[in-house]
């Protein structure tokens, strides 16, 4: 069965463009110009997913997406200028998935589509039905490959699609240094352009929810100049 997604932005080349290639994958597409527009449709016609621009005239991503949390748990992907840092921390705080920075590749939004969908299908799915080849441990930290799920000490870390790769990446491989190229391949895929701020803005994220359950969390280490890696047992 195809899944539907609702994309709502003011860009009408956005909405067209990624609309289309959503469809040649087989996606069912809504697309809304501005953010009243997109809380109507989403309420009255739920979507699977939802793609939301930050800032829209009328409504912007902030309110639609505070309304519509109320009352429902879809995996929202926040669409977000390259300087609105602080946007993106807001907009994460208040239940959004994951956030791309425009301008964005349109493959990067299809695969971090595909991965949140996945992750919603297999929360579904009964917990007996979990293939233990799928679990990395690394001490407290357990990873739940096929659901995109972390844990510290038996505590769920409820982390973003990219932050999860981005912990995959350096828990793999305990002790040794992964710089910000290398890292920005391994979350984003190769040929795409990001801001080594990002990364940095995404490991301090990291950080910061890992130490909300364990104040002591120290294993993501800063290698200044260099990168980060993940301390050894």
């Amino acid at each position: 069965m195809s899944q539907n997604i609702a994309l709502v932005d003011d860009d009408r080349n956005i909405t067209t463009s990624v609309s289309m290639s959503l469809e040649a994958e087989g996606y069912n597409v809504k697309t809304y110009n501005d953010g009243e527009e997109g809380l109507a449709g989403i309420q009255s016609d739920t979507p699977d997913l939802v793609v939301l621009d930050i800032k829209m005239p009328r409504m912007d991503g902030m309110e639609v997406l505070t309304k519509f949390r109320e009352e429902s748990s879809i995996p929202v992907i926040f669409l977000t200028s390259k300087d609105d840092e602080v946007d993106e921390v807001i907009g994460l705080r208040m239940g959004a998935d994951d956030y791309i920075t425009k301008p964005f590749s349109q493959r990067l939004l299809i695969e971090r589509i595909r991965a949140l969908l996945r992750r919603q299908e297999l929360q579904k799915a009964p917990q007996d039905s979990k293939n233990e080849e799928d679990v990395v441990e690394r001490g407290d930290l357990t990873l739940d490959d096929s659901r995109h799920l972390c844990s510290w000490k038996k505590q769920p870390i409820n982390l973003t699609v990219t932050e999860y790769l981005l912990v995959k990446a350096l828990a793999m491989r305990p002790g040794h240094v992964k710089n910000r190229d290398k890292l920005i391949d391994l979350a984003y895929g190769e040929n795409i352009y990001v801001d080594d701020r990002t990364i940095d803005s995404h490991i301090k994220r990291v950080r910061k929810k890992f130490k909300k359950i364990d104040p002591e969390f120290d294993q993501i280490e800063t290698l200044y100049g260099i990168g980060y890696r993940y301390k050894e047992s």
